[in-house]
């Protein structure tokens, strides 16, 4: 008894050390005592919290060099030749209508201030940054491996085998399942396909919302442009942009509970046969699911909008009565940063702060609610409980993967399209100071404590980690070469402009169309909104003119652009790449000063174990006595 009081105050003062250095936010821009966290959570939540802190480490790098290259793009807007073309007031280019008959021609001088923003995230330096966030994400995996190594040997865990940790017992779901079932292959295949059944259903729906709110965009936009009031016609793309990104960040925080609940009955229903396999089935699962659901609308404005939508006089059309989307003079990459913006920062605010702080909250009113409801019986008996008993009505703890999946869904947003967003590394740092507090406080206050478990790594999550950043230094390829004008600005410069400027870029980057070949039907309704008649519009296209041999069929400028965006596509993947196995081969898997203890206690080990042999194979002296020979045998063995 007095051991076991012993026990409990040692855990409550941890406790209580935690709650006042640890789950504090007054101690934000302190360390955390990892030390301690394992010891009163045990090595697997320890772990999480030290990976959780390198990361947040990390991002403030990334989040300085954000900013420069941000002020190096608000510091030379004014002298980006492009922007300035686009906002002179002599500009006098007269473009095509933007959706058919209720949408009129518009000046481009119009857009002018979408191209002064766009240049901020879209300027030479953007490269640099995309190259740097590569080689980030790769120190960040090194560091973390040898940040690993240095916790296993400080915690003891070098010695720890796979199989210890593997071999743990069995869930409740999987007992359930393996008393109900059997587990051989053939009893087994139909939760297989059962799994991959659903798992194409829900990324189904997931592109069924998407394109659901691509039909609100094009309805939207042609019921604005119908309007009669001023305000609302001259605020049209700014609307339908913010509103669309709005209600993407709706779908998808619903769309992430239901794949949560979807990806654990997947799990449930494959009966995994031990804890291991069960959590990373699960992981992989929720990690396919939410992945698709966060990036499939930023993966549409990055790499299909605007790219499928024809030419005047020849447009494709939605259902035959809606046209695809167009993008105005650099406005896809703009709505590209928008939407990045609002997706990555509503997740962060609302699911990962406003819901674990909120939701915790909710519930423990409503137990306090339900107590003051109960009997005053009940009331006393609750008064007279023990302090560990009283944690017993404590929120249960549901695991890591939670906590996992939200983090690797923002390195997910600070990696992939970093190249339109160069401010994600800030945000995610300054929510990540927050969000060790919070899960901290969480798990001191609101949880109940978890069952202490060993681990010697984050499992499968290094390997999600891997391949998230592989798939960003692609992305990122392809966004500066499609979705920015770099490679344009530089085909133009080198190979057409007169004088090696980017004077004349954006007159070169547009095409001519007749006005006159517009299909019947489709003409605007107001050919004279400008104030006098248009015979010839501009639209973004290498096209060639009306009035060629060939008219509007693509012209060899664009496949002189096509051709150098591929190749760059092609020597960005590789030289990073390569940059990436030189960082991997710079930076050892082990500190230096814990390599050498290893091998000290290595060579002590064996010096050991060799002298323990040598004093079980040595012959007893002649003259010692048979009991004498009998003890040391009996010593020995």
């Amino acid at each position: 008894d007095l051991g076991c009081c012993v026990l409990m105050n040692g855990f409550y003062f941890s406790a209580q050390l935690l709650y006042e250095e640890w789950a504090n936010y007054s101690v934000f821009y302190k360390y955390q005592p990892i030390g301690l966290v394992r010891k009163y959570f045990g090595e697997k939540i320890g772990l999480y919290f030290a990976w959780l802190g390198l990361y947040t480490q990390m991002l403030i790098l990334a989040s300085l060099v954000g900013v420069i290259v941000f002020l190096y793009g608000c510091a030379t807007v004014n002298d980006n030749i492009p922007s300035m073309e686009i906002c002179h007031p002599k500009n006098n280019i007269t473009m095509c209508p933007l959706c058919d008959r209720v949408c009129s021609y518009w000046k481009l001088s119009t857009s002018c201030g979408t191209a002064r923003a766009s240049y901020l995230f879209d300027n030479p330096a953007t490269v640099f940054f995309s190259i740097f966030m590569a080689l980030w994400a790769a120190m960040f995996m090194e560091h973390w491996k040898r940040k690993q190594m240095q916790l296993n040997y400080e915690w003891d865990l070098t010695g720890l085998e796979d199989k210890e940790v593997s071999d743990s017992k069995l869930t409740q779901h999987t007992i359930h399942n393996n008393n109900t079932k059997q587990t051989s292959g053939r009893h087994r295949l139909p939760a297989y396909v059962t799994n991959v059944v659903m798992m194409l259903l829900m990324i189904g729906v997931t592109f069924a919302v998407v394109f659901g709110v691509i039909l609100y965009r094009i309805s939207t936009q042609a019921a604005l442009y119908m309007s009669s009031s001023p305000t609302s016609r001259s605020h049209i793309q700014l609307t339908v942009k913010t509103t669309a990104a709005i209600i993407n960040l709706v779908i998808i925080l619903i769309l992430d509970e239901v794949y949560g609940a979807v990806a654990r009955w997947l799990t449930v229903l494959e009966a995994p046969k031990n804890e291991q396999s069960f959590e990373e089935k699960l992981i992989f699962k929720t990690f396919i699911l939410k992945f698709v659901n966060a990036f499939t609308p930023i993966f549409y404005t990055a790499f299909i909008r605007g790219r499928l939508v024809g030419r005047p006089g020849q447009y494709l059309y939605v259902f035959e009565s809606y046209r695809a989307e167009e993008c105005a003079h650099g406005a896809c990459l703009m709505e590209l940063c928008i939407q990045l913006s609002i997706i990555m920062l509503g997740k962060q605010l609302i699911q990962n702060n406003l819901f674990e702080i909120g939701i915790p909250k909710f519930k423990k009113l409503i137990r306090y609610l339900r107590s003051k409801q109960g009997s005053f019986i009940e009331e006393e008996r609750k008064k007279k409980l023990h302090r560990y008993e009283s944690d017993h009505f404590l929120e249960p703890f549901a695991g890591l993967v939670p906590e996992y999946m939200e983090m690797i869904i923002q390195f997910g947003f600070v990696t992939l399209f970093v190249a339109s967003f160069p401010l994600a590394p800030l945000f995610a740092l300054l929510n990540n100071i927050i969000e060790i507090r919070l899960d901290a406080k969480k798990f001191v206050t609101e949880l109940r404590r978890p069952v202490a478990t060993r681990a010697k790594d984050i499992g499968i999550w290094y390997s999600i980690l891997r391949g998230v950043a592989l798939v960003a230094v692609i992305i990122n390829a392809f966004v500066i070469s499609f979705t920015s004008d770099f490679i344009p600005r530089m085909v133009y410069q080198y190979m057409y402009s007169p004088d090696g400027s980017l004077h004349g870029f954006v007159n070169h980057t547009l095409s001519y169309f007749n006005v006159s070949h517009f299909e019947h039907g489709k003409e605007t309704m107001d050919p004279l909104h400008l104030g006098y008649p248009v015979e010839v519009c501009r639209y973004k296209d290498y096209r060639e003119p009306p009035w060629s041999p060939s008219p509007y069929e693509i012209s060899k400028e664009f496949w002189a652009v096509l051709a150098v965006r591929l190749a760059f596509v092609i020597v960005f993947q590789n030289v990073v790449l390569l940059m990436n196995e030189v960082v991997d081969w710079l930076i050892p898997d082990i500190p230096k000063d814990i390599s050498l203890q290893i091998h000290k206690e290595n060579t002590l080990l064996v010096d050991l174990v060799m002298k323990e042999d040598r004093d079980k194979t040595r012959v007893p002296e002649r003259g010692a006595s048979s009991g004498t020979k009998k003890t040391y045998r009996n010593n020995n063995n």
